[in-house]
């Protein structure tokens, strides 16, 4: 792994709200600490709602994460875009965050410790 990123496993549910639903709940999230940016919370795509998810075209690249895939979350109200990311074939030393989804915190999204 990379010298200034970590990856740990977190304790306890987790869980993201968009628009007054619960799109993902899980036991089995991951905190990514990358130098003086703030945590980030990835879930793992199986305890999230992957129906209310939609493709973008957005696309950025880490070099040393990786190609980094967008997606929008589908609501009632219309979507909230661009409000995810994933890695789907990140670098080898960031194979953990594989199969994972991480989300920006804004006014449209909770993400919380439950």
């Amino acid at each position: 792994m990379t010298n200034h990123i970590k990856v740990r496993a977190l304790a306890g549910a987790w869980s993201i709200r968009a628009a007054g639903s619960v799109i993902a709940e899980t036991y089995s999230a991951l905190e990514l600490i990358e130098c003086d940016y703030d945590p980030v919370i990835y879930f793992p795509r199986d305890d999230i709602a992957m129906a209310f998810m939609d493709y973008t075209d957005k696309m950025s690249h880490c070099p040393h994460k990786g190609d980094a895939r967008y997606f929008s979350i589908i609501t009632k109200n219309g979507p909230i875009d661009n409000v995810a990311w994933s890695y789907e074939s990140p670098d080898a030393d960031m194979r953990q965050i594989k199969d994972h989804l991480a989300f920006y915190p804004n006014d449209k999204i909770v993400i919380e410790h439950v």
